[in-house]
């Protein structure tokens, strides 16, 4: 063991707003409108100062990358909802895939079926003992 502690993770509001500025080089008052306008929501401090994280800035360039290809705000706003969307369906689609795999594997080891479900067939039969 190193003795180091680890570094902040990426949702870590580390970043004061002339630095997150600095990092995406736009204005802090772009910032702020970017903020009011919901497109970022950084973190606060305990006196009201924004608290950008890397994710934050990632988004801000995103958002910068967005813009520079013609989207105005509000569409930089529904495609990035959009984007989050789809991220996070993902996400669960991943988790239900490996609730199904476990529960094939249980069924597959289960004496009463006569043969293991496929995740890819349509059909299902039904056996029960006699």
């Amino acid at each position: 063991m190193s003795g180091q502690l680890p570094g902040p993770g990426p949702d870590a509001p580390v970043f004061v707003i002339s630095v997150a500025a600095q990092l995406t080089g736009l204005h802090p008052q772009t910032l702020r409108t970017y903020d009011r306008l919901g497109l970022v929501s950084p973190g606060r401090s305990g006196g009201g100062g924004r608290r950008y994280s890397v994710r934050d800035i990632e988004l801000l360039h995103a958002v910068v990358r967005l813009s520079a290809e013609g989207l105005g705000l509000e569409g930089v706003r529904r495609v990035l909802t959009l984007e989050q969307r789809v991220l996070d369906l993902q996400l669960q689609v991943d988790v239900l895939h490996a609730e199904l795999d476990a529960a094939q594997r249980a069924l597959a080891t289960s004496p009463n079926l006569p043969v293991p479900l496929n995740r890819t067939g349509s059909q299902l039969v039904v056996w029960r003992r006699g």
